[in-house]
C-alpha cells in the first residue's frame, strides 16, 4: 500500500543537482560532411557552451575542451555562434564566437592546432560581437553579422553584414573586415546565398519594431569585392513579420511570413503560398539566424509546424502535402539542418528532455543520433501533462499546461487539495512548451503542481492572439494568469489558500505585477525581473535590441507616460502583501540588478517576509549548476514557509522583513 503524506511533504529523488544538471538544450544543429554538429549545455563547467560532433560512426564527443565556449552575444540574446565546411584536404573547418572575448574564431580539429582569431577586439562600449556566420571557402572569407557599439551607452550600436577574411588579417584590424551590407536597417540577419551565387536576402528590421511585429526581407546583388549592388526590399513590411528566408534548389526565393494571420510559408516575389493553414512554421526571432524550415535537393522542404505543440513534417510544395515524421516528440526546437536525404533537428516530448533526431526522408525513419535523452530518474515520478484551454476575461480562450503532483511513493489524503504554483514564461512573446521539464517534476513530485501559462501574447497561436498584449502589457498577461489560477481553485484542483506564482525576465514582470495588483496568490518567485518600465524605457535601462520593445507593449511613452508608472510594480510596493523571493544575476544587461535594488529599497520596513539572492557571473537566464540548485531550493523553501510545509531537506531561506 502507498503512503499518505499531505501535498509539498512528499520525499523525491529529483534534487536540486539533478534538476540542474539536465537545465538547457541542445541547439544550432549543422552538417559537416556526413557528420552531424551542435552546441549542448555545460553547466557543471560554469554554464558554458560545448560544441559538439557526432562522428560517422556514432561517436559523439566534445570538439573544444573548457574554457571554450560558443555562444554569442549580439543582441544579448546571441543566435547561431558557429559555421563549418569540409576543406579540400576533406577535414572539418568551423568558425564560432568565444563568449568571454566575442571574437570570431577558426578551428580545424583534426589538424592539432589551437583555434586562431580572425577578428579583432574593440574597447568601445560592448566591443565587435559576431552571429550566423556562413563560411565561404571559394572567398576565403566568413559572412555574418557584426554588432559594433559606437559608444558607452548600449544604445550606441550599429548593426552590418560584414565578410571576415578567412587569412585572419582582420585578427588585429577592424578595417580588413568588408562591409556587405549599408546599416540602412538597425538590426540585420545573416545573409542567405542562392545557389547561383549571384544573390543574397537578408532580414531587417528598425525600432520601434519587434521581429515579431514587422520586418523585411532584403535582396542585394553580390558583388566580387563590394557592398551587395541592387538592394531592394521584396517582400515584409510593418505589419508583416518574416522571421527567415531562404533558397529552393533551382534559384526560389522561400520566406515564413503572417501575412495570412499565422506564419506560412510562401515562395518567390509574388509569394505563392505553399501550405496555408492555421498553423504556424515559424516563430519569433528572439535570436539572430533561428530555423523552422531547410530545403532539401529533391525540391521538399522540411519544416516545424504547428497550434501550440510542433512537429517535424516534410512538404511538397507543388501539392502542398504535408507528411510528418513519426515519434513522441511534441516541441521542436528552431534549429534544422539537412543533408541529402537527411534532416536533423531538436526535439523533446513530455517525457524526454531535448535531444537531437534526425529524419532519414527515404525510409520515413527517425532516431535518436545526439544529446539522447537518459532517465536519470525513474519515469514513475515525472508528472502527467494535461493540455487545458481556460476562458478569461472577456470569454477569450486561455492555453495552459498543468502538472498535476505526482509520485508512486505517496497520495494525498482524501480531504486535502494541493498547492499550485503557475509558471509564467519569458518574453513575453515565448511560448511554454510541452515537454520534460526537470523543475517542474522537482516540485510535482513533492506534492505541488505547477501550471504553465501561455497567457495572451504567447507565440505559437497565431498573430491574433500574440497582438493580444499590444499595450495591454501587465494587465492580460495578469489577468490570464490569475484566470488559470482561479479557475483551478473553483474546480476544486487547486487549494485556494495556497497559490503561488513565478516567473523570470518578463515572466518576473507578470510575477511581480500579479502580486501588487491581485489578491489570488500567497507567494511569488521573482526571477531576473523588470519592476520599473519607465527606468527600463530610459536610454541606459537595458539593451538596445528591447530598448523599445514597451511602445508597442505599453504604449508610446511620450504620449502615455502615466501607464508607464501605474502598471510598475516598483512603483506600487505599497500593494505587495505577499511573501516573496527575488532571484538576480549580477551580471545582467538585459534587466539589471539596479532594478531589484530599487524595488527593495521600496519594500523596506514594511513587514513583508522577502528574501533577495543574488548570483556572481550570472547574466539574464541561470546557467551555472550551482546558481540553478541554490535557486530551486531557496524557491522551495519559499513555499514550504508559506504553505505550513515541512521540507527539511533544503536549506532553509531567511526572510527578512
Amino acid at each position: 500500500m502507498v503512503p499518505t503524506g499531505s501535498y509539498g511533504t512528499w520525499p523525491s529523488p529529483i534534487d536540486g543537482a539533478l534538476a540542474a544538471s539536465h537545465d538547457g538544450m541542445p541547439e544550432y544543429v549543422g552538417v559537416i560532411g556526413d557528420e552531424v554538429w551542435w552546441t549542448a549545455p555545460r553547466p557543471a563547467e560554469g554554464g558554458r557552451r560545448a560544441l559538439m560532433r557526432r562522428r560517422a560512426d556514432g561517436a559523439e564527443e566534445s570538439v573544444l575542451p573548457a574554457p571554450w565556449n560558443v555562444r554569442s552575444r549580439v543582441i544579448e540574446y546571441g543566435g547561431r555562434p558557429w559555421a563549418g565546411v569540409l576543406t579540400g584536404a576533406g577535414r572539418p573547418l568551423v568558425v564560432f564566437v568565444h563568449f568571454p572575448d566575442q571574437r570570431l574564431y577558426a578551428y580545424e580539429p583534426d589538424s592539432g592546432a589551437e583555434p586562431r582569431p580572425l577578428t579583432p577586439v574593440s574597447a568601445v562600449g560592448g566591443g565587435l560581437r559576431w552571429v550566423d556566420p556562413t563560411i565561404r571557402p571559394d572567398a576565403d572569407e566568413v559572412w555574418c553579422v557584426l554588432e559594433e557599439f559606437t559608444g558607452e551607452s548600449p544604445t550606441d550600436v550599429r548593426r552590418v553584414i560584414v565578410a571576415v577574411p578567412l587569412d585572419g588579417s582582420a585578427a588585429g584590424d577592424r578595417g580588413a573586415v568588408r562591409e556587405l551590407s549599408d546599416g540602412q536597417h538597425r538590426f540585420v540577419t545573416g545573409p542567405r546565398l542562392s545557389p547561383d551565387g549571384r544573390q543574397a536576402a537578408w532580414i531587417g528590421w528598425d525600432h520601434p519594431r519587434m521581429p515579431w511585429d514587422g520586418t523585411e526581407v532584403m535582396l542585394g546583388q553580390v558583388a566580387a569585392d563590394g557592398p551587395f549592388a541592387e538592394v531592394r526590399t521584396v517582400a515584409g513590411g510593418p505589419e508583416e513579420s518574416i522571421p527567415q528566408v531562404g533558397w529552393t534548389a533551382d534559384g526560389q526565393l522561400l520566406i515564413a511570413s503572417d501575412r495570412s494571420g499565422w506564419w506560412n510559408l510562401y515562395r518567390g516575389p509574388e509569394a505563392t503560398p505553399l501550405c496555408a493553414r492555421d498553423e504556424e512554421f515559424a516563430g519569433p526571432l528572439w535570436k539572430i539566424g533561428l530555423q523552422w524550415f531547410q530545403p532539401l535537393e529533391n525540391g521538399l522542404i522540411a519544416v516545424i509546424h504547428g497550434a501550440g505543440t510542433t512537429t517535424l513534417g516534410i512538404l511538397d510544395p507543388e501539392t502542398a502535402e504535408l507528411v510528418d515524421a513519426a515519434g513522441p516528440w511534441t516541441a521542436w526546437a528552431s534549429t534544422l539542418a539537412v543533408h541529402g536525404t537527411r534532416v536533423v533537428g531538436v526535439a523533446a516530448s513530455p517525457r524526454s528532455g531535448y535531444e537531437v533526431v534526425e529524419l532519414d526522408t527515404r525510409t520515413g525513419r527517425t532516431r535518436v543520433i545526439g544529446s539522447a535523452h537518459d532517465d536519470a530518474v525513474d519515469p514513475a515520478y515525472c508528472p502527467e501533462p494535461q493540455i487545458r484551454t481556460f476562458t478569461g476575461p472577456d470569454s477569450r480562450d486561455i492555453h495552459a499546461h498543468i502538472y498535476p503532483p505526482h509520485s508512486p511513493d505517496r497520495i494525498a489524503p482524501a480531504d486535502e487539495l494541493p498547492p499550485y504554483v503557475v509558471w509564467a514564461h519569458g518574453g513575453p512573446t515565448g511560448h511554454a512548451p510541452l515537454v520534460l521539464d526537470l523543475e517542474i517534476a522537482y516540485f510535482t513530485s513533492r506534492g505541488i503542481g505547477v501550471a504553465e501559462v501561455n497567457y495572451g501574447g504567447s507565440a505559437g497561436y497565431g498573430r491574433e492572439y500574440r497582438n493580444r498584449l499590444r499595450e495591454q502589457w501587465g494587465v492580460v498577461d495578469v489577468e490570464d494568469c490569475a484566470a488559470v489560477a482561479r479557475a483551478l481553485a473553483a474546480e476544486g484542483t487547486a487549494d485556494p489558500a495556497r497559490l503561488a506564482i513565478r516567473g523570470g525576465s518578463a515572466g518576473g514582470w507578470t510575477t511581480a505585477a500579479s502580486l501588487a495588483f491581485t489578491d489570488v496568490y500567497a507567494c511569488g518567485t521573482v526571477l531576473f525581473p523588470i519592476l520599473d518600465l519607465t527606468d527600463w524605457a530610459s536610454a541606459d535601462g537595458t539593451h538596445d535590441f528591447e530598448s523599445q520593445y514597451l511602445e508597442s507593449l505599453i504604449g508610446p511613452f511620450a504620449q502615455v507616460p502615466d501607464r508607464y508608472r501605474d502598471r510598475s510594480p516598483a512603483q506600487h510596493a505599497e500593494s505587495v502583501t505577499a511573501p516573496f523571493l527575488l532571484l538576480q544575476g549580477l551580471d545582467d544587461v538585459i534587466c539589471p540588478p539596479v532594478q531589484c535594488e530599487r524595488f527593495l529599497a521600496q519594500m523596506a520596513g514594511r513587514g513583508i517576509p522577502h528574501a533577495y539572492l543574488t548570483f556572481e557571473g550570472e547574466g539574464h537566464g541561470f546557467r551555472k549548476a550551482d546558481t540553478l540548485i541554490r535557486a530551486l531550493e531557496a524557491e522551495l523553501s519559499l513555499y514550504a514557509q508559506t504553505f505550513g510545509i515541512s521540507r527539511p531537506d533544503v536549506p532553509a531561506l531567511e526572510l527578512d522583513k
